[in-house]
């Protein structure tokens, strides 16, 4: 059997954030894909660089690596979207983005998503008949928009990993790992 490093190694993940993400939303996830050979590349459509915060805090400026304009799916083995509450909310105002995230559930790849970043979901028409969890704030929006909420650390539907907060990064970054290791998730 094939040890889980070499079959994630050579692939590639897009994380999509605005200014305004959770900092750590991004760094924890993006620091287990490196370990196991994944390459990251930020998305945003901020340019050339997209900042993060620590809750209510300012947090660091990160490099940009492509704009969201020019991003497309078929580039990536996976799609991360970080929480924030700002971040989300910008993103799903923006067409770029939610194409860009439409894009990965029609071609059936491996999303993650954590904290507020189910919000984009939304906009991108993913969320409907799936079961997914979020942070607390966002159930009767997404219950609203078709989706099964519970209120687990963390869930997986056919290829969309979803958590409720930083608290459950250990479990997410886990289970966001299997999945884009996998590969493509079953079509709906």
């Amino acid at each position: 059997m094939m040890p889980e490093f070499l079959k994630a190694k050579g692939k590639s993940v897009a994380i999509l954030v605005a200014d305004g993400f959770e900092q750590v939303e991004l760094t924890s996830p993006q620091e287990a894909m490196r370990k196991a050979g994944i390459t990251t590349v930020i998305v945003s459509p901020q340019w050339p660089t997209v900042r993060g915060w620590n809750h209510f805090e300012k947090g660091d400026s990160f490099p940009v690596e492509l704009e969201v304009d020019d991003a497309k799916a078929v580039d990536f083995d996976g799609l991360l979207l970080p929480g924030g509450v700002v971040n989300p909310d910008q993103l799903r105002t923006n067409r770029h983005a939610v194409r860009f995230v439409r894009e990965f559930f029609t071609a059936h790849k491996p999303v993650a998503a954590i904290c507020h970043g189910p919000w984009t979901l939304i906009d991108a028409g993913a969320v409907s008949g799936r079961r997914l969890t979020s942070y607390k704030s966002l159930r009767m929006d997404l219950i609203n928009a078709g989706a099964e909420w519970v209120d687990e650390e963390v869930v997986v539907d056919q290829g969309l990993v979803t958590s409720r907060t930083p608290a459950d990064l250990k479990a997410f970054n886990r289970r966001m790992l299997e999945e884009i290791t996998e590969g493509q998730m079953a079509p709906r």
